[in-house]
Parts: C-alpha cells; sequence; structure tokens
C-alpha cells in the first residue's frame, strides 16, 4: 500500500514539474516599442487667424525606417528655445522596410490673444523650422 502511495505521488509530482516547465510564456515575448524623435521637413498651413479659431497645420516628417508610425507631438528645447517635436513609435528593433517615405501629422494652434506667434517644429539638433502666424 506504501508502495502505491509513493508511486502515485511521484507519478504526480512528475506531471506537475512536466506542465509547469512547458510553460510558454517566455515564447511570446515581444520587444516593447521605442519612440525616438523625427525631424521636420515642411509646415503648411494659414500666415493668418482669428482670435479663439482653431487653425490647422500640416506637418511633414521623416521617420528613421518605414515602420515608424506617429506617436504625438512634444516640446523641446535648443539652446533655451522652446519648440515642439514629432515623436514617432517604432514597434520592434527590425524593420525589414528600410527606407522611409515622407508622413504626414496635423497640428492644431488655436490663440486667445492677438499678434504675431511663431510655431516651431524641429528640423534638426540644432535647429527649428519656424512657420510664422498672425492672429487679429
Amino acid at each position: 500500500m506504501k508502495s502505491f502511495r509513493l508511486k502515485s505521488f511521484l507519478v504526480v509530482l512528475f506531471l506537475s514539474i512536466a506542465f509547469i516547465s512547458c510553460s510558454s510564456d517566455d515564447d511570446d515575448k515581444t520587444p516593447a516599442p521605442t519612440t525616438k524623435a523625427a525631424l521636420v521637413t515642411e509646415i503648411t498651413g494659414p500666415a493668418t487667424g482669428k482670435v479663439n479659431e482653431e487653425l490647422s497645420y500640416d506637418v511633414t516628417f521623416v521617420a528613421d525606417n518605414a515602420c515608424g508610425e506617429f506617436d504625438r507631438i512634444s516640446e523641446v528645447l535648443i539652446d533655451k528655445v522652446k519648440g515642439l517635436q514629432v515623436e514617432v513609435k517604432y514597434a520592434s528593433e527590425v524593420c525589414t522596410q528600410q527606407v522611409p517615405s515622407p508622413k504626414k501629422t496635423v497640428y492644431k494652434f488655436k490663440s486667445d490673444t492677438k499678434g504675431t506667434f511663431e510655431i516651431k517644429f524641429k528640423k534638426s539638433e540644432t535647429e527649428f523650422l519656424i512657420h510664422k502666424v498672425f492672429i487679429e
């Protein structure tokens, strides 16, 4: 009787170890997406607007490779000057489509005061691409 219990216990122990060790948790690990700043090549949109009127600007940028997708627009400082930059999300580290094409996103601008404003987007590591807009 003791022999049967011991054998049963060992069989159950062996099967539980086999099920635990064959878990596929490690197989589904995909690299976390990375985000990098992209350089802007063009800003197009109206040069004038009215107070509290939302203006739309097409911002053209180039990602590192064709797998990059627009993520967000964030603030950046270049030599203590504030501006904006386009951030691009890359799903994985490997991309088979290496030749990037220019992509566009829309930037919305709205001012509650009159004046001349500069919309500045990062075009290189040291300078901005500037689009001026007069709000009347």
